[in-house]
């Protein structure tokens, strides 16, 4: 793999957590606890 394409790999996977843990972030303690996670779980479950 070219470097330019890990680094557009490498980004896209940085904008790909970032939505996550910000749509996530939006939902209510009640919705997150109805999908079975807190807040201090956002972080990790956006890695995966």
């Amino acid at each position: 793999m070219s470097a330019a394409r890990s680094v557009f790999s490498r980004v896209r996977a940085y904008l790909r957590y970032r939505d996550t843990v910000a749509q996530l972030s939006r939902l209510s303690d009640r919705d997150l606890a109805d999908l079975g996670i807190t807040r201090s779980d956002i972080q990790g479950i956006a890695r995966h």
